[in-house]
């Protein structure tokens, strides 16, 4: 007798492009870059995945807008994988990483700072333009 509930349902490529906001190509390549696997394919030959694949997809997508290689992001998620990071020249790129995004938060609050004076410069002077304008 076949178990009425599956442990977790296999979702096709396009399923998982939906409801992730990425389109198929890129999790297509992400596969052929060996960064996401599919657990399985169907008998159609389509990739399956497992609701992993979201977390997974996530985290690329965080460590890609922090501009980490490929490379480092493929390592990383293996170490992540594994739950061991062994590799002491990984864990000191993504140290360094991690303190370059901190010295771009704080160039950014500095950024947001001057643009918040301009504007109340702006509110200050009344909405009047600058320079001559009386004829």
């Amino acid at each position: 007798m076949e178990s009425q509930v599956e442990a977790s349902p296999r979702l096709q490529i396009g399923a998982v492009a939906s409801r992730s906001g990425l389109t198929v190509k890129t999790i297509r390549f992400y596969c052929d870059e060996g960064l996401i696997q599919p657990i399985n394919r169907s008998d159609g030959g389509y990739r399956l995945f497992d609701q992993a694949v979201f977390a997974e997809l996530t985290l690329i997508r965080t460590l890609r807008a922090m501009e980490i290689p490929l490379q480092d992001v493929r390592q990383i998620l293996e170490a992540r994988r594994s739950g061991v990071c062994t590799c002491s020249a990984l864990q000191a790129r993504i140290r360094v990483k991690a303190g370059e995004i901190g010295e771009r938060i704080v160039a950014l609050r500095g950024l947001q700072a001057e643009l918040v004076a301009m504007l109340d410069s702006w509110e200050a002077c009344g909405g009047r333009r600058a320079g001559p304008s009386s004829r």
